[in-house]
């Protein structure tokens, strides 16, 4: 259970990265809202899976996520670069955070 609320952290983790992006420096109402809402909710979430969980995997496993999830989509939506050496450096990524789950004693 607490893998799954892990992962639903680092989801949350993406949205709040996006939501800074089009808070506009939290010029705009609504996404400022929004990326604090999905914020509070990333970190409390986090705190809930780091109860059982080694604070070095979650932690890792958590920004892994928001990164990896967060340049994916900044990819398919913002039109970001999409070079080979990025691509690999996300693999990457998202290789170590499947990593730390296979090694993980829980």
């Amino acid at each position: 259970m607490e893998w799954m609320i892990l992962a639903s952290a680092g989801f949350l983790e993406i949205g709040f990265a996006f939501g800074m992006k089009w808070s506009a420096g939290f010029t705009r109402l609504i996404p400022a809202l929004f990326t604090v809402g999905t914020g509070l909710s990333s970190v409390f979430l986090l705190s809930l899976a780091l109860r059982t969980l080694p604070v070095g995997t979650g932690y890792a496993v958590w920004t892994g996520i928001g990164a990896a999830g967060t340049a994916i989509l900044g990819i398919a939506v913002l039109g970001d670069s999409a070079s080979p050496a990025r691509l690999l450096c996300i693999v990457l990524i998202v290789a170590g955070v499947i990593g730390l789950k296979l090694v993980s004693a829980n």
